[in-house]
């Protein structure tokens, strides 16, 4: 399995801004921390960190056809950011959305993930765990047939919806 790990703005600096919030993990332990992971179950990991909005869509855009999942932070471009809403949705690729910090008991203005509803799944508020528990949650949905990249390009926005965000969807 091939994953895309994308790292959004300002995760370059993790260890050192905020580390009451973020943890003390800088991104290169968390980095290494994933490919000892994905190594260990067979699967092989590109991991890109961007403060560019456009590099992350492009990455997720280009990376259709090529990958089997894709483990995203987005960052502060969760709460903002349709264009990588929309290059999740159109690229097909099972995506999970990973956050250091619980975002639901942050500021309200985060409370919100504009990616949330084209994701398998979010994991938030475990630190740098946050991210091994994406991996697995992407590997286990892969070993049951749930990350399909053919199955899910054909419905990727109900993929991974719970009851209520679906039954919100309706309203």
């Amino acid at each position: 399995m091939k994953i895309l790990v994308i790292h959004g703005p300002n995760l370059h600096l993790l260890g050192a801004r905020q580390p009451a919030l973020y943890g003390t993990a800088d991104l290169s332990a968390i980095n290494k921390e994933l490919i000892r992971a994905a190594t260990a179950q067979g699967a092989i990991l590109k991991i890109l960190q961007s403060n560019h909005e456009g590099e992350i869509v492009s990455a997720i855009g280009s990376g259709r056809g090529l990958y089997d999942g894709l483990l995203l932070n987005a960052a502060a471009y969760t709460h903002t950011s349709l264009a990588i809403r929309d290059a999740i949705d159109a690229s097909g690729i099972p995506t999970v959305e990973v956050h250091l910090s619980n975002i639901a008991a942050r500021e309200p203005i985060r409370h919100q993930s504009m990616l949330a509803p084209v994701c398998l799944g979010q994991i938030s508020g475990f630190g740098a765990a946050s991210y091994r528990l994406g991996l697995e949650a992407l590997l286990l949905a892969a070993a049951k047939g749930q990350a399909s990249s053919a199955a899910l390009s054909k419905t990727p926005t109900h993929a991974g919806r719970s009851r209520r965000a679906q039954k919100h969807r309706r309203r």
